[in-house]
């Protein structure tokens, strides 16, 4: 008796489990087919292949080749690790930050690389749903095809916002620094690569931007973009910038 009422609850888990998995892959599905939609409909307006002359038409506009390297380097240490490598989605960090979340209960975390982040601003609103992720990793793989790593760069460095009413890096060297983007000493593109990840609310607290700055360099550091010793002498310059004061 007891074997046959053993061999029955195994069945009814196994069954229960099959069930549960049907289910989330045809939610899976679904996004999947709903982001394809969002994204189609959204490139309709803004076609990947006119993107980078729709963006690279703007005022205050920072070319690659006249942002400092310090910058670059900062943004991908911080924002995407592997942005040199993947072809538009990072599927570890879209894992670690499904954990992250599952964790938490949030979506705080999104895993979005530099390209999906790029399609976001130029293609979609800020709102976060799992549609219009599926649809920012649509656009994502398309650009990547469609633009080289230094295009897609500057053109995600020149529509992220900073804070204070700055959009694209040009208009944040100026309006933090009184300089364009080519003039940012090594301390002032850290403190911008850093500004991003939560623009209101570094852009009007010294203390918090410093400590971001400070994650910032230790991600080069780990990315072994500076030595500890580099890192440690910008970061002092950095806590030295008159904006922190």
């Amino acid at each position: 008796m007891f074997h046959r009422f053993f061999c029955f609850l195994k069945r009814s888990l196994l069954t229960v489990l099959l069930v549960l998995l049907l289910l989330l892959l045809a939610a899976g599905g679904w996004f999947v087919y709903q982001g394809r939609q969002l994204y189609q409909s959204a490139a309709s307006v803004t076609p990947i292949a006119a993107l980078y002359d729709t963006i690279s038409s703007r005022t205050h506009y920072a070319a690659y080749d006249q942002l400092p390297q310090t910058f670059v380097q900062a943004v991908i240490c911080t924002e995407d690790e592997h942005f040199m490598t993947h072809k538009g989605i990072d599927p570890g960090a879209i894992f670690r930050a499904l954990l992250y979340d599952l964790r938490t209960r949030s979506l705080a975390e999104g895993g979005s690389t530099l390209t999906q982040q790029l399609a976001k601003n130029a293609l979609f609103t800020q709102e976060k749903r799992l549609t219009r992720k599926a649809a920012e990793a649509f656009a994502a793989i398309d650009m990547e095809k469609a633009y080289s790593k230094q295009q897609i760069f500057e053109m995600y460095a020149n529509t992220i916002y900073f804070g204070n009413g700055c959009y694209g890096i040009e208009e944040a060297a100026e309006g933090y620094f009184g300089k364009t983007a080519a003039e940012l000493t090594d301390a002032e593109a850290v403190y911008l690569a850093g500004l991003p990840n939560a623009p209101s609310a570094y852009a009007s607290n010294p203390e918090l931007a410093l400590k971001r700055a400070q994650v910032v360099l230790k991600r080069m550091v780990k990315c072994r973009v500076f030595t500890q010793q580099q890192a440690d002498e910008v970061a002092a310059k950095v806590a030295a910038l008159p904006i922190l004061q």
